[in-house]
């Protein structure tokens, strides 16, 4: 008798059946049992900033231990991993043997201050992001979750236990985008955000801007009151450059000009930390006071090159206080 399995991590709710995958192509069902078969079976291994994920108010100018398995519950025709988040375990050239506590170990050699879930999409590797979490916890390490944020809540409050912040791709403001170019819905990465802002996690949110289809600057200015009204006006929102990747490389990269129209509207909203990120020696991506407009974070690229806050992370001209996890 065949016995299907019932995925209830993630909004698809993968009906599976013996011997076969769900969605994500690596949570699969054996002889009954559901099992994520890249479990302590990384794809990508590597040593980042942490303004690299991008992470601009937590801890600057520390290094992260990322690490990515294969697979991915969204199928972004714009995806910039797709060579890892649409691929399974079988068909990735590199393999690395890691559990949970050979990653942690590794995080404390290489003097990582985090380990960040990265790349592809860690909610289809939850299992494998959760026990390692949890060692890391336990070690003085903090956890970064980079992720689309296409979850149900109750593993994700779970997992929040564990997780230090998190920089959570809102790909749209628009339910019709979604569906089009990611497979995916809007409505379980609100709730996401909702959530990580309840649960404690320190949140940003990562809109990666896209000629013609989700530049429209009435739908920015939704998304950021949004923000704006659900996380909070001192959230950072980082605006991304889009350049021709994958199943869509018949679009022109983000002009500048887009993203200064998109920075200002969502500063117009009320948000006080918007920043332009893909395009090098941008203003947009330095960190200013709020209340006088001094420069607080220069950086260039991923590399933070004048930080003038305060240790407890205020500003030194007018004392305001900046939010964020600043040691």
């Amino acid at each position: 008798m065949s016995l299907e399995v019932t995925c209830e991590l993630c909004p698809r709710g993968c009906v599976i059946p013996e011997g076969g995958a769900g969605d994500c192509r690596i949570r699969v069902n054996l002889d009954g049992r559901l099992r994520a078969t890249t479990y302590g079976r990384p794809s990508a291994v590597h040593i980042d900033p942490i303004e690299k994920k991008p992470l601009y108010h937590f801890r600057p100018s520390t290094m992260a231990f990322s690490i990515a398995t294969a697979g991915c519950n969204l199928h972004c025709l714009n995806c910039q991993n797709w060579s890892l988040s649409q691929r399974d375990g079988t068909e990735m050239e590199r393999l690395y043997k890691a559990e949970p506590a050979d990653v942690v170990a590794a995080a404390l050699q290489e003097e990582c201050q985090s380990i960040a879930y990265t790349y592809s999409d860690p909610v289809v590797f939850y299992e494998y992001t959760y026990d390692t979490s949890v060692l890391a916890r336990d070690a003085g390490l903090a956890n970064l979750l980079i992720t689309a944020g296409y979850i149900n809540r109750k593993p994700l409050r779970r997992l929040c236990q564990v997780i230090d912040a998190t920089n959570t791709d809102l790909k749209a403001f628009d339910d019709g985008f979604y569906r089009r170019v990611t497979t995916a819905t809007l409505k379980p990465v609100l709730d996401a955000l909702v959530t990580f802002r309840e649960e404690g996690v320190w949140v940003e949110v990562t809109n990666l801007v896209i000629p013609t289809l989700n530049d429209d600057l009435a739908m920015i200015r939704s998304m950021a009151k949004w923000i704006r009204d659900e996380l909070g006006e001192g959230t950072p929102l980082h605006f991304s450059r889009f350049r021709p990747m994958y199943r869509m490389r018949n679009l022109p990269p983000t002009p500048e000009e887009t993203l200064d129209r998109a920075r200002k509207e969502a500063m117009d909203a009320g948000l006080h930390f918007v920043y332009i990120g893909n395009l090098m020696g941008h203003p947009g991506s330095n960190t200013y006071c709020p209340r006088d407009g001094s420069l607080l974070i220069a950086r260039t690229g991923f590399r933070v090159t004048e930080n003038r806050l305060t240790t407890d992370g205020r500003c030194p001209q007018c004392n305001e206080k900046i939010p964020g996890v600043w040691q």
